[in-house]
């Protein structure tokens, strides 16, 4: 199994120099990471919107070690939202953020993240359009619900990202499936140890199916984070036995990957959400890519080879 090794890796100062100085990998990295700052970003914003698709914007960034960092990475989300004010997407362009990278890991993290991200979410709300938390590892999951509940008592569109890989994830979905919400479903890509999370991947997408029905048969806004085809069509299956209508969910996928899904479900209707990052803090965020699906892996080394 490639996957653990490859999120090892995306951990390691050593492979995180070895692979950002080949050759090789920026044109590779380019197919994942729609640009290094907000200017060659927005570009690509415009354009997918203009295809009939949603995006979900995220500055890349983690693990950051002083609230300093955590600072910029505030402000780098307000220089966002000032350069997305003119489009005039709304909702159709709406942020995800790490609260590790607003401080959540260092000392007083859960207070310091909360105080940094809620400018943000603040900003967000004032612009039209909203903030979705993202979910990490496992021993971050309390304080980032704390921080949703809190968040959401004041901009209730504020979404939470859940994983199905870990065994709490049905509680958590029955708690957020309320009216108002919006909950992103994953399956997970952080490697996690076997007392909290499914190890074998039947059992992960068995529980992403699990928790999915719970969410379609509640009272918030399910958003399918899956490039899985089984997972797309049982999806469409539980929508029309929920009596959900085309516009009461949405599917979402990363930038680069399966763009042709994308436009037939955006054709056929449906909300299809892009997710892109950009940002020059983009080794973590690829690694967990090509550790998620084989075929993002596969991609990597033909590149390797091809170019080499």
């Amino acid at each position: 199994m490639l996957g653990p090794v490859i999120l090892a890796a995306s951990r390691s100062d050593k492979m995180r120099r070895v692979i950002s100085a080949a050759p090789v990998t920026k044109p590779v990295v380019n197919r994942f990471i729609a640009g290094e700052n907000v200017d060659e970003t927005v570009p690509v914003v415009v354009d997918t919107a203009a295809s009939g698709l949603e995006v979900t914007l995220d500055v890349l960034g983690e693990d950051i070690t002083d609230p300093a960092e955590a600072l910029r990475a505030r402000d780098a989300y307000l220089e966002l939202i000032e350069a997305l004010k003119p489009l005039g997407l709304g909702e159709r362009a709406e942020m995800s953020v790490k609260l590790s990278s607003f401080g959540q890991a260092l000392p007083g993290g859960h207070d310091l993240a909360l105080r940094n991200v809620t400018p943000v979410v603040e900003a967000a709300t004032e612009i039209g359009t909203t903030v979705t938390l993202d979910m990490e590892d496992h021993t971050t999951v309390d304080s980032t619900l704390a921080i949703h509940a809190d968040l959401r008592e004041r901009f209730p569109r504020t979404g939470a990202v859940v994983q199905s890989y870990l065994f709490r994830t049905e509680d958590d979905c029955r708690m957020l499936a309320e009216a108002g919400s919006r909950v992103r479903l994953v399956k997970g890509a952080y490697k996690e140890p076997a007392s909290v999370a499914y190890q074998d991947k039947a059992e992960v997408d068995k529980a992403y199916i699990r928790c999915l029905r719970i969410l379609m048969e509640g009272e918030g806004y399910p958003m399918i984070g899956s490039h899985d085809p089984r997972i797309i069509s049982i999806t469409q299956e539980l929508a029309r036995r929920a009596g959900r209508k085309l516009d009461d969910y949405e599917f979402q996928m990363l930038y680069g990957i399966r763009e042709a899904e994308q436009a037939r479900l955006a054709a056929e209707g449906h909300r299809m959400r892009v997710y892109i990052a950009y940002g020059t803090d983009w080794y973590g965020y690829f690694m967990r890519r090509l550790a998620e699906r084989p075929a993002n892996l596969a991609f990597f080394l033909r590149s390797l080879a091809t170019r080499g």
